[in-house]
């Protein structure tokens, strides 16, 4: 085998609560991740020499050691003693910094097809352990789960089995900007001790109404109207805090009739849970021609 072509999912957050800021300066989370029908496709071909190359249709995404997968065959070759080099094809359709995970799952992508390009015969636990040395999100992509739990920074991974049948339509709208993760948890932070300072104003943040494994129990029932009170992201706030744009999406989408939003991830992608593929597909139409800089999508669980 000298190519290997994958299609590479990106995923929404269902819930993101932030639960406390650790030593090493990243944060502990409990989030709800569901894999989406939204992709990118990843072809790998063996090089004769031993160079790592990266093209991607997208130009704003990195083609050098910053990029993920990059880090991925270098992981690889480092730890196992490959001697072979790859070409990494990326053909974008993820929005690039959307809070999609996009560039983890192109991370894991690598990583099996790797395995099996370079016959490495690497276990599903080994290549969680990899993958947690590339970014927090990229553990939720080796399960080729539709629906997970994860916790610590993200990327400890509990597969929610009992609702992988469960199929949730999604209408998504993506602005055209990018946001930066870290600057994201550090408003997180100033409103978390704004918040534990004076309780008594009403300020800092949102809290959770509904727990996680309330939200799992309504999918499980199938249920995906009630799903929708509960979603949940604890980031909205200190990303609408920056981006104010992102209320405006969801005030848009409110007016056209969506019920239930919610921001993915640290954002800027904004999604709502709809009945129906028939109702997700009316909803981009109208969203289209009220904005045509957004990029909309209609996307199911997958």
């Amino acid at each position: 085998m000298s190519k290997l072509v994958i299609n590479s999912y990106a995923k929404v957050n269902l819930y993101l609560a932030v639960v406390n800021k650790r030593r090493d300066n990243y944060h502990n989370i409990k989030t709800l991740f569901e894999r989406i029908s939204l992709s990118d496709k990843i072809t790998l071909s063996s090089r004769r020499d031993n160079l790592i190359k990266i093209s991607c249709s997208d130009p704003r995404v990195p083609k050098g050691r910053s990029n993920l997968c990059f880090k991925s065959a270098e992981l690889l070759r480092r730890n196992f003693g490959v001697k072979k080099g790859v070409d990494i094809r990326i053909a974008k359709r993820i929005p690039v910094a959307a809070g999609l995970g996009g560039g983890s799952s192109n991370a894991a992508s690598v990583l099996f097809g790797l395995n099996k390009l370079w016959k490495l015969n690497l276990s599903r636990g080994k290549l969680v352990n990899l993958a947690k040395k590339i970014g927090a999100d990229v553990p939720f992509f080796i399960y080729q789960t539709p629906f997970a739990l994860g916790l610590e920074r993200g990327d400890k991974i509990r597969p929610i089995r009992r609702i992988e049948k469960t199929r949730l339509w999604h209408i998504l709208v993506v602005p055209d900007f990018k946001v930066s993760t870290p600057l994201i948890y550090a408003k997180w932070d100033e409103l978390n001790r704004r918040k534990s300072c004076c309780k008594s104003c009403g300020s800092g943040l949102t809290t959770p109404e509904f727990d996680v494994n309330i939200l799992t129990s309504v999918l499980g029932k199938k249920s995906p109207s009630l799903a929708g009170e509960i979603l949940y992201n604890g980031l909205e706030d200190s990303a609408a805090g920056i981006y104010p744009e992102i209320n405006r999406i969801k005030e848009k989408l409110v007016s056209l009739g969506a019920k239930t939003i919610l921001m993915s991830g640290s954002g800027p992608a904004v999604f709502g849970v709809v009945s129906s593929r028939k109702e997700a597909l009316i909803l981009r139409r109208k969203i289209k021609r009220a904005s045509g800089s957004w990029q909309v999508y209609a996307i199911k669980t997958f």
